[in-house]
């Protein structure tokens, strides 16, 4: 299953924010957050957003102190909507890992390289 037959306008909306490095508004659960998105890639045959949430809602109500807590994977069919066009600056944090950025086994298709821009997995 290709990653544009599964949610073509999310998925590419997501693809061309992290090229961009942009960040987006997503609905997500029912909370709105504001995220910069860093790898895609696929769990368990489902697309997955690796994303350092600089805004929005949260499951806890805030967002932690420690930026390097900040990170969400989302499942990208779990995403109702997202905004691109947001107007809030690009984030990470220093723990981002280039060469291996999901926190589990991920099928990696695209991430932001260790040079800031994307590369191929």
């Amino acid at each position: 299953m290709s990653a544009t037959a599964a949610m073509p306008s999310t998925w590419a909306a997501l693809v061309t924010a992290l090229h961009e490095r942009h960040p987006v508004q997503v609905s997500y659960h029912g909370r709105h957050r504001i995220v910069c998105p860093h790898a895609l890639g696929w769990k368990s045959q489902r697309p997955l957003l690796l994303a350092y949430q600089t805004g929005g809602q949260t499951s806890t109500g805030t967002l932690p102190p420690d930026p390097t807590k900040r990170w969400r994977c989302l499942f990208i069919d779990e995403i109702d909507h997202v905004t691109t066009g947001v107007a809030a600056p690009w984030q990470t944090a220093s723990n981002y890992d280039p060469s291996q950025p999901f926190p589990t086994p991920v099928e990696l298709v695209v991430a932001i390289g260790p040079n800031g821009g994307p590369s191929p997995s």
